[in-house]
C-alpha cells in the first residue's frame, strides 16, 4: 500500500488495530515524504531513528488489545515544545542547541499514547509572527500554489499548517497566542483548534505570552481534532494555569445533530473593505448551519474594535518579561566577548545576537508599554479592555447562543516578502478575527470550507463556549460535512 502518509488519524487508527498495516510501514511513508519535502521548510530537526524506535514500539503495544486511539500515529511536533533530547530552539538563534532534558507535558502525554515524533516543525521566531517569516530556519512555505510566488502558509505555527496539508504526518501540534493555530490552519486547508486557556498544559512549552498561549491540535479533519485534543489535554500540577476539569471524549460527541443549536453572527465583525469572497464565504457557511437545523441570531460584541490594540499591548508586555530569562547565562547562545566585557555586555551582545527583528521590536514594545510612566496609559488599559471584552462573550453566551460563526482570516494567503515592507501593522490585522478568543480565554476552530477565485482555501471560525469544545467541534462536524471540502494541494515539492 502507497502513501500511506496521506492517511487521516482516524483512518490510520482502524487499519492499525485491525493489522492491515503497522506503525513502522506507516512511520516510513512519512519519513520519505518529508525527505522529498525539504522545499517545504516545514520540518527543521528530523528525528528518523527516534521515529523508528516509537514506531516499533508502538507496533508492540497494538498487538495488545486496549491500545489508545492515537498508539502509532507520526506526527510533527512544533519546535515551541520541549523534547527532551532533541533540539528545541523556538526557531531562534537565541536557543541554538539548545537539549532540554524534559519533555513537555503535552508532548508527553501524546507520547504516554503512543505516538510516534517524527521531528520538529518550522514557526516564526518565539511565536511571533504571522507569516513564518522570522523563522532563524527560513522561511515554511504553503504547499499550495497558484503562480511561480512562494506563499505563506501562515503564522506562527507555519511549519505545522504546511507539514499536515503536505502529508509529512497525520497531524502536528500548534501553539495559538493570538491565532497562530488558526490563521495558518485556514491559509493550507486544514482544521486547526485552539481550546480553551487551561484545557492544555503549558509545562514545558517555550513562553511567549503566558495569559494568551494555548497548545492545540492541527489535523486533518474535526474527527482527527477531537481524537488529538482528547490526548493533549488534562490537568498538570506543573502548571498553575492548568484547570482541574475532566477531559470528555470528544470525538463521541461528534452525532453532527445541531438542530436547536443557537448560532451566533456578530456584526462587529465585518469590517470595512473586507473582500467579498471572505463574505460570501461567511453567509454560505451560514447557511449550511441553517440548514442543518440551527437557529442564527444576529449579536453584538462592542468592544471587538479594541481587541488587536489591546492584545499588541498584552502580548508584547507578556513577551518582554518572559524573554529576559534569554540571557546566554544557563543555556542557549552566548556572545563572544572582548577583553574587559563585564555581565551587562554579555547581555546586550548576546541578545542582540540571537533575537530577530520582530522579537526585539515587541520586546521593547512590551518593555515601552510596562515602564513607569506608561504603566497606566497603556497596560492597564489593555487589561480593563481585554476585561470588556471577554464580558462581550460572557453576555452573548448567557443570552443562550450556543456558539459564534466568525471569518477565520481577511484573506487567503499571501506571497512570501509581500508584507516585508508594509507596515507592521498591516501584518498585526491578519489576526483581526482570531485574537478575541485568545484575550476572552475561549476555544475556537478553523475549519476549510470553500476557497478564493485563485483557488486557495480559505476558513471559517466556530467559537465555542468555554470548556465546551465538544459542542463546538460537533458545529464544525456539521460545518464540515455540509462543507464537503477535500481539496489538496498538488505536488510541486
Amino acid at each position: 500500500m502507497t502513501n500511506l502518509n496521506s492517511l487521516t488519524i482516524s483512518e490510520a487508527r482502524d487499519k492499525l488495530k485491525s493489522k492491515e498495516i503497522s506503525s513502522l510501514e506507516l512511520t516510513n511513508s512519512c519519513l520519505s515524504a518529508i525527505d522529498a519535502a525539504d522545499a517545504l521548510g516545514a520540518f527543521v530537526h528530523k528525528t528518523p531513528e527516534l521515529a523508528i524506535e516509537q514506531a516499533k514500539r508502538a507496533d508492540e503495544r497494538l498487538k495488545k488489545e486496549n491500545a489508545p486511539d492515537l498508539c502509532g500515529i507520526p506526527l510533527g511536533i512544533k519546535d515551541l515544545f520541549c523534547t527532551k533530547g532533541v533540539e528545541s530552539q523556538a526557531a531562534s538563534r537565541i536557543l541554538e542547541n539548545f537539549k532540554p532534558e524534559y519533555e513537555s507535558t503535552v508532548s508527553q502525554n501524546l507520547l504516554d499514547n503512543g505516538t510516534v515524533m517524527l521531528g520538529k516543525l518550522n514557526m516564526d521566531e518565539f511565536a511571533m509572527g504571522s507569516s513564518n517569516e522570522t523563522s532563524i530556519y527560513g522561511n515554511a512555505i504553503n504547499p499550495w500554489k497558484i503562480d511561480d510566488r512562494g506563499l505563506t502558509p501562515g503564522g506562527s505555527s507555519g511549519g505545522s499548517a504546511a507539514a499536515v496539508a503536505a502529508d509529512l504526518c497525520l497531524a502536528a501540534t500548534g501553539t495559538d497566542t493570538g491565532g497562530s493555530i488558526r490563521q495558518p490552519a485556514a491559509f493550507t486547508g486544514i482544521v486547526g483548534i485552539k481550546p480553551t486557556y487551561g484545557r492544555c498544559s503549558r509545562w514545558g512549552i517555550i513562553a511567549f505570552a503566558s495569559s494568551l498561549d494555548q497548545a492545540g491540535p492541527m489535523t486533518k479533519t474535526v474527527r482527527d481534532g477531537a481524537i488529538m485534543l482528547e490526548a493533549m489535554a488534562g490537568n498538570d500540577p506543573k502548571d498553575s494555569t492548568s484547570a482541574n476539569i475532566e477531559v470528555p471524549n470528544f470525538e463521541a460527541m461528534l452525532t453532527g445533530d445541531i438542530k436547536g443549536k443557537r448560532i451566533g453572527i456578530p456584526k462587529e465583525y465585518r469590517l470595512d473593505g473586507m473582500p467579498s469572497e471572505i463574505e460570501k464565504l461567511w453567509a454560505d457557511g451560514t447557511d449550511m448551519l441553517r440548514q442543518a437545523g440551527a437557529k442564527i441570531e444576529n449579536i453584538s460584541l462592542p468592544h471587538t474594535k479594541y481587541a488587536l490594540p489591546a492584545y499588541y499591548v498584552i502580548a508584547p508586555a507578556e513577551a518582554s518579561s518572559n524573554l529576559a530569562r534569554y540571557d546566554g547565562v544557563r543555556y542557549g547562545r552566548r556572545a563572544a566577548l572582548s577583553s574587559g566585557d563585564g555581565i551587562n555586555e554579555m547581555y546586550e551582545k548576546t541578545r542582540a545576537e540571537g533575537f530577530g527583528p520582530e522579537v526585539k521590536r515587541r520586546v521593547m514594545i512590551g518593555t515601552y508599554v510596562l515602564s513607569a510612566g506608561f504603566y497606566d496609559a497603556y497596560y492597564n488599559r489593555a487589561r480593563r479592555v481585554r476585561a470588556l471584552i471577554k464580558k462581550d462573550f460572557d453576555e452573548v453566551f448567557a443570552d443562550g447562543v450556543d456558539a459564534i460563526l466568525t471569518p477565520t482570516t481577511p484573506s487567503a494567503a499571501f506571497g512570501l516578502g509581500e508584507m516585508s515592507d508594509a507596515d507592521p501593522v498591516q501584518m498585526y490585522l491578519n489576526d483581526v478575527f482570531t485574537v478575541t478568543v485568545n484575550l476572552a480565554g475561549l476555544p475556537g476552530v478553523s475549519i476549510p470550507t470553500g476557497v478564493d477565485k485563485s483557488g486557495l482555501p480559505l476558513g471559517l471560525q466556530v467559537i465555542g463556549r468555554p470548556w465546551e469544545e465538544g459542542d463546538m467541534l460537533n458545529i464544525a462536524y456539521s460545518l464540515e460535512q455540509s462543507a464537503g471540502f477535500s481539496s489538496k494541494p498538488s505536488k510541486w515539492w
